[in-house]
């Protein structure tokens, strides 16, 4: 006997496997939940930047996932699991697929607004000198790092004129000789042709204070350079909490 799939207008949604009870539908064709799309719609655009909260604006991200229903339980369950939009954002896909009302769909939304946000800050670092955008470089390596749950190793290497060449990721785990080398980080900089390089690492605990073992790669790597002629211009650590330059605490 054949299984008749239900209709959309009994209160479910398709949209994502594994999305909420969708709204009831009205007489006048619109769900229940149409006139609150709307209205936040509105505010969106006419409001600017701060028209919305943080679940509201997750609110409006999982529209085009979830054609039909509420999705502000879904945004306020994601920002209390994860602790905040960038948190949200930055999550990975299955940790978010395990908030419940949120599927595949969903999850590929939140991504792909994540990965559109580093790209657009990335252009911002990559076309212009480091040095003189130094703000738009500490945008971009908090949202690209602040929120990982590893610790993660990159060097920054430049141009003469201070310009990004090459973004290397060295490692994931603990920055000291045995996941960084300074002759490796030096030998890769000659290759690319690069005349100075910034170090970046950020720390899961939240906090970008320092550590000694930080402090002590970063001169060993200070001084090879120096031996070669290429300058390191800082060591910037990153984390939940904000960021350090090691050069602006005397520390190179």
């Amino acid at each position: 006997m054949r299984r008749e799939l239900p209709q959309s207008n009994d209160g479910f949604d398709f949209g994502d496997g594994n999305a909420s009870p969708a709204a009831p539908v009205s007489d006048s064709g619109k769900h229940a939940g149409a006139g609150h799309r709307e209205r936040l719609r509105e505010r969106l655009l006419k409001g600017g930047a701060e028209a919305l909260a943080d679940y509201e604006v997750l609110e409006y991200l999982l529209f085009a996932a979830i054609k039909q229903g509420d999705t502000k339980p879904i945004a306020k369950a994601l920002i209390a699991q994860f602790g905040s939009l960038a948190g949200v954002l930055n999550a990975d896909a299955n940790a978010l697929q395990r908030t419940k009302g949120v599927g595949k769909t969903s999850a590929a939304a939140l991504k792909s607004v994540a990965i559109a946000a580093r790209r657009m800050a990335r252009s911002e670092v990559s076309e212009k000198p480091i040095l003189s955008s130094w703000q738009a470089l500490i945008d971009y390596l908090a949202i690209d790092m602040a929120h990982l749950t590893v610790e993660r190793v990159r060097v920054l290497y430049l141009d003469t004129k201070n310009r990004l060449i090459d973004d290397h990721h060295v490692g994931d785990g603990s920055i000291d000789e045995a996941a960084i080398h300074p002759r490796e980080v030096i030998r890769r900089a000659m290759d690319v042709g690069a005349a100075a390089l910034i170090l970046v690492h950020n720390h899961p605990s939240g906090s970008p204070e320092p550590s000694k073992a930080d402090i002590q790669i970063t001169q060993r790597i200070a001084e090879a350079g120096r031996l070669l002629g290429v300058t390191v211009h800082d060591h910037v650590i990153v984390g939940r909490e904000g960021h350090i330059s090691m050069r602006a605490k005397g520390l190179i």
